[in-house]
């Protein structure tokens, strides 16, 4: 059995009829000769921000199960939204949610890693439907509790959907239509990149850009299968970036809530550092004048939980602002404090590795704004063990 796999963003799904604009361009796909389509789909935009707020709001020390729980309606919702927007084109279709699409993890709830999957559900379902929408991000541990991928993880979903039912390719549709050296609504001068490399999208992901999840993209690349960034307007399709093999392109990520672990000694951050490694959080060592500490772009909330149950009273953490200059063997960082200088760095760096890409700058940088920020360069022998 044929299937395509597309996924579709929050920033799919800005507003109610949105849906209906999804579902008529599957059905349109369909009438071009698709034969069975797998649809996945996140949370409408800002849903699990405000899941997460309100569940705090009722309980600060909520537990990771409790909370999994709760932000799963968010995908939930939007399958149903999108089955009901399917079924209006009259076309046979029905959604699974993380209970029934097959995919088992362990109980590591807030960030789950995968164990093993069973194609069986999704392939009865598409036996009986042209369209079956899975939500994204969520999965069921041995004892059938529902646990969460972690964040913006549908394109998890959708890579493993894809290399459970043996297909090679799988279509990511965002607001934007692919990977760009810079985040286009921040740098003007960001160019689209036709093609890149799993390695290469996988470490930037890790260290800020947004458009690709780097679990899905290490799945992707263990299982063969391409990944084609694409974005649906209202003037149709827009195919930008291919993502498969190893080409490689200098970058420039922003990560606004980076998590600044301050450790009391060299010994209690690096014995953090390990911890880290081995729950597959990139941890990024730092030496600046504010002492020895670690730098953490990605899975933030997953992580810091992590360092809560380690029990270490001396560690303090900091949200700061990271930009992150990345080419094929080295990364240099700089930490901010203020997001408007950190989106000026941002651009200057840019400029320097692309000439004549630059736009209007956000605001006026004084002599004293540019000393004021920390410049790490993290060689190879500092990157983590896991970003290359």
């Amino acid at each position: 059995m044929n299937a395509t796999i597309l996924k579709f963003g929050g920033s799919s799904f800005q507003h109610p009829e949105d849906f209906g604009r999804v579902a008529r361009h599957l059905a349109e796909r369909l009438a071009a000769g698709e034969d069975k389509i797998v649809a996945v789909v996140s949370a409408m935009s800002g849903t699990t921000d405000n899941l997460k707020s309100v569940m705090l709001g009722v309980n600060k020390q909520v537990k990771p199960s409790n909370l999994d729980a709760a932000l799963a309606t968010g995908e939930m919702l939007s399958a149903c939204l999108l089955e009901a927007a399917v079924s209006r084109q009259g076309i046979p279709v029905m959604s699974l949610n993380g209970y029934s699409l097959g995919i088992c993890t362990n109980s590591s709830f807030g960030r789950a890693s995968i164990e093993s999957v069973d194609p069986d559900s999704i392939i009865a379902a598409l036996k009986e439907n042209d369209i079956v929408i899975a939500t994204g991000g969520q999965a069921i541990n041995q004892s059938g509790r529902l646990t969460f991928l972690g964040r913006n993880s549908s394109d998890l979903t959708a890579v493993v959907i894809a290399s459970m039912l043996g297909e090679r390719s799988c279509e990511i549709y965002s607001d934007v239509p692919g990977v760009y050296t810079a985040d286009p609504y921040l740098v003007p001068g960001a160019r689209l990149i036709p093609k890149i490399g799993y390695g290469t999208i996988a470490r930037m992901s890790r260290y800020g850009a947004k458009v690709l999840h780097h679990r899905a993209v290490e799945h992707a690349e263990n299982y063969s299968v391409t990944i084609a960034c694409k974005s649906l307007t209202s003037d149709g399709v827009v195919s930008g970036t291919i993502v498969t093999g190893h080409d490689n392109a200098p970058s420039v990520t922003l990560a606004r809530d980076a998590a600044v672990l301050s450790c009391g000694n060299l010994a209690e951050r690096n014995k953090l550092r390990v911890l880290l490694d081995q729950e597959d959080v990139s941890a990024i060592c730092t030496e600046d004048n504010r002492g020895a500490g670690l730098c953490i772009l990605s899975d933030v909330d997953f992580a810091l939980r992590i360092v809560a149950l380690a029990g270490n009273r001396a560690v303090s953490v900091a949200s700061r602002t990271a930009v992150t200059e990345l080419d094929s063997s080295t990364l240099r960082i700089y930490l901010e404090d203020d997001y408007t200088r950190a989106i000026c760095r941002a651009r200057e760096i840019h400029e320097r590795i692309y000439p004549g890409t630059d736009g209007e700058p956000v605001a006026s940088r004084t002599a004293k704004q540019r000393s004021a920020h920390s410049s790490l360069l993290i060689g190879p022998n500092y990157a983590p063990k896991n970003s290359q």
